[in-house]
């Protein structure tokens, strides 16, 4: 990790910088207490400084919403772009830039994660979680500071909490324990689209691969259905780790195997059926979350039905759970994906549609609404063409 430096009470001050959305380290550092005002302090975020912060931690939350609250209301005296695809990205890049000014109100973690501010939260569980043990300097010392954003903290708070109480599947009547970094299944449409859907015709107890599992929840449900072997795939050694814990969780870990892969399982043969719920949106993802949202160029959905025929049984299927905002959003045609289906040498058996239920699509405020009301998610059942 990178190390910064700053002058508190006329001596020189360093700590390691820790960002998981690999934001640099800010190119200055001040102290600030409760004293600063949201005005000020959204100049110095501006020029690029970074603020320590030294007063009552919750007066630190207060700040970041005040400060929140002035860049909603300057968006919201912004031009709408007319056109959905131009408005994604001035979205895209407004979100940017408020993440930036939020994220200069900086922490210190003592070496073994504590927080040494007033009505500070003990978050050294939650740390561990997320970053793993605090390093030592390889004599069994302890390490040294951390500085990371209060945002990003927060981040690592709430995503313990998801972690430690699970989020509720219905198809599963179980829960979910998702990790820090890894796609929580908060959005639970296109569970109950793998739940009902049939599998290959004459195959009752299918081989199954799940590629890009995340918390494993897909793989999970399947498993739940009768498949007599889940090989479950991702590229986030994090994932793989969810996974795993959630199938011990659930008791279903002799039958559903975790394994880091890029896509597809090495030794494996083929599968009966190869589930695969892809980023949905084309673009660059800024953080290791946003990569179960945003696939650059479209590369993941890409590979996978490329190579999806030579992975398949003769009477296999492939299952492409694929939400459609794209489209809406104009970065993705219907007509270019199923150009991209008849190219791989797959043909279109079937398909079964749902409505998102999450929040954000009934949020008249959201600056891209309109393309989120009319946003379906889809499994596609797919088979090698003969």
């Amino acid at each position: 990790m990178p190390i910064v430096g700053w002058s508190e009470n006329h001596t020189q001050r360093t700590a390691s910088w820790r960002a998981e959305n690999g934001a640099p380290p800010p190119r200055d550092i001040v102290v600030i207490d409760d004293d600063i005002s949201a005005d000020k302090a959204l100049r110095l975020a501006r020029s690029g400084t970074g603020m320590l912060w030294r007063g009552d931690f919750h007066n630190a939350r207060q700040l970041m919403r005040a400060l929140d609250r002035r860049l909603k209301k300057r968006a919201s005296r912004a031009p709408q772009a007319a056109d959905p695809g131009e408005g994604f990205h001035a979205n895209r890049r407004a979100r940017a830039q408020r993440a930036a000014i939020l994220g200069a109100i900086l922490i210190e973690l003592e070496h073994d994660y504590t927080i040494r501010l007033r009505r500070a939260p003990d978050v050294r569980d939650a740390c561990r979680h997320a970053y793993g043990q605090p390093s030592s300097d390889g004599n069994g010392a302890a390490g040294e500071e951390t500085l990371v954003s209060l945002p990003e903290l927060l981040g690592v708070i709430s995503a313990y909490e998801w972690h430690r109480t699970g989020i509720e599947i219905g198809a599963l009547g179980a829960r979910i324990h998702p990790a820090h970094g890894v796609f929580a299944p908060t959005r639970d449409e296109y569970i109950d689209l793998v739940a009902d859907a049939p599998w290959p015709p004459g195959i009752h107890q299918p081989v199954v691969w799940d590629i890009g599992t995340g918390t494993g929840v897909l793989a999970a449900v399947l498993a739940q259905r009768g498949a007599r072997h889940v090989v479950a795939t991702d590229i986030n050694p994090r994932a793989v780790q969810c996974a795993s814990e959630n199938m011990d969780r659930l008791g279903i870990a002799d039958r559903v195997h975790a394994v880091e892969a890029d896509l597809w399982p090495a030794g494996e043969k083929r599968a009966d059926l190869v589930v695969c719920n892809p980023p949905w949106i084309p673009g660059r993802p800024t953080s290791t979350l946003e990569r179960g949202i945003y696939d650059p160029g479209s590369d993941m959905l890409h590979r996978f039905l490329s190579e999806l025929p030579i992975h398949l049984t003769p009477r296999g299927e492939g299952w492409l759970i694929l939400s459609d905002l794209a489209e809406h959003l104009g970065l993705r045609t219907r007509d270019a994906l199923l150009d991209r289906i008849a190219d791989a040498g797959l043909a279109v058996i079937g398909t079964h549609v749902t409505t998102p239920r999450h929040p954000r699509a009934a949020d008249s405020a959201d600056p891209l609404h309109s393309a989120r009301a009319r946003e379906r998610t889809t499994l596609w059942r797919l088979a090698a063409r003969a």
